[in-house]
């Protein structure tokens, strides 16, 4: 089960290879040959027992000019690291394999995608022993699909558009378009698509939306995000139960509550504060003593 953006974002690429061929080709506009076949391989890299050095993930593809090593990056944030890793990564594959390797970084973040894009120079100032360009995907270049029939014509890049755009201004346009573009492809593609979405959405508001819409697609109810979904569902329920107890009694003892307040203990998911918040309803004067700190004897 995917658990985070990052895997997400790099993961689409194993889903569907041939997404990662028309990024090339129709958003970075280069002319990368067309695939034959495509094969994943080992993202290991290490050599030397104690470095650990892993790619997101590696892929393989024939073409008519030969084979390709297709590294694929998911950054969250610029991490001036990568700025040793990724010319390691490339000169090593090249080194083991003896075909050339394409380094693609894919960002939900535009200021991360500028610091990607950055090319890196190793040796002297001005005249490079070695420099490296990675070709990123990000806000910039991944176009926003918000229209039903385009979703439908290329679902995978409907899905990474949502991945990329899921937190702008169009969300929700988005992702009603390839919620509708979901129903015309396997249902077990399908849910995997949904969980990467799921999985990118750091708006709450939209991550919700997503969910929302994802109940009316019976599908989606088999799959392991589901019972994700519920399992929240029922610990949100928890929640609220608790935080009304507190509000109760501190009606019942006939205690002021500011909208404040109310405000801050209804929107609690936290169950330990929430105990807390409990036992102390019982004791307290005013209702913003919940709230205290508790010095340490």
């Amino acid at each position: 089960m995917v658990g985070s953006s990052h895997e997400a974002l790099h993961r689409i690429f194993q889903k569907d290879p041939a997404l990662l061929t028309r990024a090339l080709q129709h958003v970075l506009h280069i002319p990368f040959p067309e695939p034959r076949e495509f094969a994943a391989m080992n993202v290991d890299l290490t050599e030397i027992e104690p470095v650990e050095r892993r790619v997101d993930t590696l892929l393989r593809a024939e073409t008519d000019e030969g084979a390709y090593l297709l590294i694929v990056e998911s950054q969250g944030q610029p991490d001036e690291r990568k700025r040793g890793s990724w010319p390691y990564y490339l000169s090593y594959l090249y080194e083991k394999f003896r075909c050339e390797p394409v380094l693609i970084v894919i960002t939900q973040n535009s200021a991360t995608a500028r610091w990607a894009a950055e090319p890196i120079h190793l040796g002297v100032r001005g005249c490079p022993s070695l420099t490296v360009r990675p070709f990123v995907l990000g806000p910039g270049n991944v176009p926003v699909i918000a229209d039903q029939r385009e979703a439908e014509r290329d679902v995978p890049l409907a899905v990474l558009s949502a991945m990329t755009h899921g937190r702008g201004p169009q969300a929700a346009v988005i992702l009603e378009s390839l919620a509708a573009a979901l129903r015309t492809i396997d249902a077990d593609s399908a849910a995997v698509f949904v969980q990467f979405v799921d999985s990118c959405l750091a708006d709450r508001q939209a991550q919700q939306m997503w969910r929302d819409l994802m109940t009316a697609i019976q599908y989606f109810w088999r799959h392991p995000l589901a019972e994700q979904v519920r399992e929240e569902g029922r610990e949100e329920g928890r929640a609220l139960e608790r935080a009304q107890m507190i509000l109760r009694n501190l009606r019942y003892r006939r205690i002021d509550v500011p909208d404040s307040v109310r405000e801050r203990i209804l929107s609690s998911s936290d169950m330990r504060e929430l105990g807390t918040w409990l036992d102390r309803s019982y004791e307290v004067t005013d209702a913003a003593d919940l709230f205290s700190e508790v010095s340490e004897p």
